[in-house]
């Protein structure tokens, strides 16, 4: 009995597909965690760039509206 049960491969297949079903889960997280962390970079920087575009464009506009 314990010879059959040890040649028997009928659960093979279905624990392969579970192994590499979380294999590709795994994986999306970490491409997910790092797309986030890039986006959040990304938006963080343009949120910068443009306060200082922002601030610099009101600077001129006021200068140019006190020498009228």
């Amino acid at each position: 009995m314990l010879k059959r049960f040890l040649k028997e491969e009928k659960g093979q297949g279905a624990i392969e597909y579970i192994l590499l079903a979380g294999g590709i889960i795994v994986a999306a997280v970490v491409i997910f965690a790092i797309y986030s962390k890039m986006t959040s970079q990304a938006a963080n920087r343009l949120n910068a760039t443009t306060d200082a575009v922002t601030s610099a464009m009101s600077s001129s506009i006021n200068a140019s509206l006190a020498n009228m």
